[in-house]
């Protein structure tokens, strides 16, 4: 099943997100959950890091939840709120 997790940075979490980014895209990498799609979510200026996006394929929302607590980002306290929910794939255009 596929998984939405979004992700709300806290207001001074640039500097955590930027040191821990090698990490989280390490942590990424290995995952027992399979990302589908994920980057960073950006302010109205389109550059300014603001949280994250995923779409993960996994077993089930207990195995996202707990990938999700042990994401460096997670950990270094980047994210203020992070909502994770089912998602029912119905259109997929990335091969067009």
């Amino acid at each position: 099943m596929h998984f939405i997790v979004h992700c709300l940075d806290h207001e001074d979490a640039l500097q955590r997100r930027l040191v821990n980014y090698e990490a989280h895209r390490e942590y990424l990498a290995s995952a027992k959950v399979q990302s589908v799609i994920s980057g960073p979510l950006v302010s109205d200026d389109g550059q300014t890091m603001i949280g994250s996006c995923f779409i993960f394929e996994a077993g089930s929302k207990e195995d996202v939840v707990n990938f999700n607590r042990n994401d460096p980002f997670t950990v270094a306290g980047v994210w203020q709120q992070v909502s994770i929910h089912g998602f029912l794939m119905r259109i997929d255009n990335r091969d067009e």
